[in-house]
């Protein structure tokens, strides 16, 4: 399994986790919570272009 294909399991995973549980996609939805869905993505993003950096090299 590639470093890329990990990363995206655990997003897809933190992002069921989000959902289920902080009810991120609620009608409700706090701006903390809203700043929570976009550092993970940012988080997703940076380990996205480290895990491909590291396959080109």
């Amino acid at each position: 399994m590639s470093r890329s294909s990990l990363v995206i399991i655990i997003y897809v995973i933190g992002l069921v986790i989000g959902a289920l549980f902080l009810n991120i996609w609620g009608a409700e939805t706090s701006p903390q919570k809203a700043l929570l869905g976009l550092g993970w993505t940012a988080i997703f993003l940076i380990a996205l272009f480290y895990a491909e950096k590291d396959k080109d090299v």
